[in-house]
């Protein structure tokens, strides 16, 4: 599943991130206020963990917008703030949890794990669009029958494309969702991933079905049998 944590601590982002991503899951971290609810508003995400002391905008401002627009939206509230008022005032704001520094990686991850257990949280665990075939879970991927072996960056766009199938997603929409909001926007990275799937797709054989729309982005097209 997609989670987005919005933390300025960086290291702890950095372990927080880790430790997500080995669950299976794909995350954009963001570092501020500002990047953190541009993010939530973009994107298509099953999970927030949101720090309150960002710069930007507070936390805490940061979740009534999100809650405002995403009502169903887990959010998980990450703070070093631990006096009773202020947890009951994040809870109050429309935190699903709250959980204070300094904090147990392992209980972290058991709240998100539940948080996504809740109805309606949960995501489809396999992914089939134009003959590839995406197991979230596994992290297995076959296209045609045949199986794929894929790194960790090129199975999140891969994912991303398939979660939107036939829909145009711009360079910046991709590059936010899989590498978060610290890229070079002149950076051809996104090219080199696309041309790195094309090839171990084998979409000489499946069609094309990664299409690119010049000075637009890119669309998965659903192969109409």
């Amino acid at each position: 599943m997609r989670i987005l944590v919005i933390e300025d601590e960086r290291t702890l982002a950095g372990f927080i991130e880790q430790s997500l991503r080995a669950e299976g899951h794909a995350v954009t971290v963001c570092h501020d206020g500002e990047s953190g609810l541009a993010a939530a508003s973009t994107s298509d995400y099953a999970l927030v963990l949101l720090d309150l002391a960002l710069p930007g905008k507070d936390g805490l401002e940061v979740l009534g917008a999100i809650r405002a627009r995403e009502p169903d939206l887990p959010v998980i509230v990450v703070t070093a703030r631990t006096a009773v008022g202020q947890r009951v005032e994040g809870l109050d704001r429309g935190a699903n949890d709250y959980v204070t520094k300094p904090f147990a990686l392992e209980e972290l991850l058991a709240r998100v794990r539940a948080q996504l257990r809740s109805p309606g949280q949960r995501e489809a665990s396999v992914l089939e669009v134009s003959g590839i075939r995406m197991d979230l879970r596994t992290r297995r991927v076959q296209s045609d029958g045949d199986e794929v072996r894929l790194t960790a960056r090129e199975f999140e766009v891969l994912a991303y494309l398939m979660r939107h199938p036939d829909q145009v997603l711009s360079r910046e929409q991709i590059l936010n969702a899989v590498w978060g909001f610290d890229f070079d926007p002149g950076t051809k990275v996104l090219e080199v991933y696309i041309g790195y799937l094309r090839r171990k797709l084998g979409c000489g054989r499946i069609g094309e079905p990664i299409e690119t729309l010049r000075n637009v982005g890119y669309r998965l097209r659903v192969r109409r049998e």
